[in-house]
């Protein structure tokens, strides 16, 4: 075992840390593991520097990192080739620590801690350490003065967005049209995460402003010529199996593809937010009826949807996918209600918002 994360966004409050420092408290991490430690916010990381516990955790030869997204998404501490990493966060999916042999365990503070100690994989129990007593202050430190609140809608009409080159526009979604009639541009099976998607990472992250940029990294780690392919059709569409989209709530796993010309992506079944995060690009989500028909579809396979947008405005759930390819009729919902049918019907959630407004 060869390295040891605790903390960022998860497993990183005051009784997360306070616990993992008394563990750690006149001990020393084990020679052959690397420790780090991030705290999820600037007022634990205060308090534990206030109360003496983040001396103990310095103290036993872990290092401390930004209150920030960093080893999680492979944004440094990346462990070694081959190496196994121990990490208290909620993700590890693979190729997302930014080494991509890395063999990465998701474990509990207590348990990252006992392995750091000993080198290996250990249950907390047998080191009798599981046990401790952490006392929580009475109070917690709350100090907002850094935090800006936001412009007067008066003065936020003066402000000007500043743009460096690495800053691009938003891609602009476009109002469902009549019908839509696009080849498949690729063809996934299940729980594809939108790390797949859209990866993170230290070489691609930096170009979170650059939707352009980003995009050609989109499905990479799937068919590397995807971006490539999708940009030169125009439009297509994405076939998918169960779970699609699940893992981080990433809205550029739906803004890269949107920018490629995805019109809809049909699917076994979606992850719930990243269904979410496709109305709000205007991205037409589908599920088949019959899941066996996922097979009946191949990539490249020319696809037709006639009178989507009547349907749609209709309040119509079941929809009629046509495979022109193959002249095969598939059945597919569009379960669209309220407000989401109104934002697909504007193309998505800032035209929507924008009518909305006049």
């Amino acid at each position: 075992m060869d390295q040891v994360c605790v903390g960022s966004c998860t497993n990183s409050s005051l009784y997360d840390l306070l616990k993992t420092a008394a563990m750690l408290k006149g001990r020393t991490v084990a020679p052959s593991v690397s420790m780090s430690v991030s705290p999820g916010s600037r007022q634990v990381l205060t308090m534990l520097s206030d109360c003496g516990a983040l001396s103990d955790i310095l103290a036993s030869g872990a290092r401390l990192l930004e209150c920030a997204c960093g080893p999680c998404i492979g944004m440094g501490f990346s462990p070694n080739s081959g190496g196994v990493s121990l990490r208290t966060f909620n993700r590890n999916f693979e190729g997302r620590s930014g080494t991509a042999d890395a063999k990465v365990y998701l474990v509990s503070p207590e348990t990252a801690v006992a392995a750091a100690l000993t080198g290996e994989i250990t249950d907390p129990r047998d080191l009798g350490l599981d046990a401790l007593y952490v006392d929580l202050p009475e109070r917690f430190l709350i100090d907002d003065s850094a935090v800006l609140a936001p412009a007067s809608p008066e003065d936020a009409a003066q402000l000007e967005v500043l743009r460096g080159p690495n800053i691009k526009e938003f891609p602009q979604g476009k109002p469902v049209g009549d019908a839509i009639t696009a080849k498949l541009t690729l063809k996934v099976g299940d729980n594809i995460t939108t790390d797949h998607i859209m990866p993170a990472g230290a070489k691609i992250l930096p170009l979170r402003s650059n939707i352009p940029a980003i995009s050609q990294h989109c499905f990479t780690v799937c068919d590397e010529d995807f971006p490539r392919r999708a940009k030169n059709m125009g439009k297509s569409i994405i076939v998918g199996g169960s779970n699609y989209g699940q893992g981080s709530s990433r809205e550029h796993a739906a803004l890269a593809p949107l920018y490629l010309g995805i019109k809809a992506v049909l699917v076994k079944s979606f992850a719930r937010i990243h269904r979410a995060n496709l109305i709000n690009a205007g991205i037409l989500p589908l599920t088949f009826v019959n899941e066996a028909d996922y097979d009946k579809i191949n990539q490249g396979d020319e696809i037709v949807l006639a009178d989507v947008r009547a349907d749609v405005e209709a309040d119509m759930s079941k929809l009629i996918v046509v495979n022109k390819t193959t002249g095969v009729e598939i059945p597919v919902l569009c379960e669209l209600t309220g407000r989401t049918k109104d934002i697909i019907l504007a193309g998505g959630l800032l035209d929507y918002t924008r009518e909305s407004m006049k």
